[in-house]
């Protein structure tokens, strides 16, 4: 049987490893979907705790956090920071040094 894209998307997401990020888009791409980035926000909004998904370490393809302050930026960063992703003065990740691609 062929693996649903939801299906997919989880287990690329978990298989991002610590200390590396992952686009929305690049996940949607490598699970199937090429343009299903916002389906990615949907499964990772919706599934994240229940399929223990490692919802930190997507961020969008500007290598930013796209959650607002107050509503998770502040955990997505302490959690990523943790783990060891450098942020630049203007809250981005660069994702040519801290980007994987699966």
């Amino acid at each position: 049987m062929i693996p649903s894209f939801t299906e997919e998307a989880f287990g690329l997401i978990r298989a991002i490893p610590q200390g590396r990020v992952a686009t929305y888009g690049g996940i949607a791409a490598m699970a199937g979907s090429p343009r299903g980035a916002r389906q990615v926000v949907r499964i990772l909004h919706a599934c994240s705790e229940k399929e223990n998904l490692p919802w930190w370490r997507v961020v969008n393809r500007a290598g930013r956090i796209a959650l607002k302050p107050g509503y998770g930026y502040e955990e997505q960063r302490d959690l990523l920071e943790a783990e060891g992703v450098e942020f630049s003065a203007t809250d981005r990740i660069d994702l040519s040094r801290f980007g994987w691609k699966g």
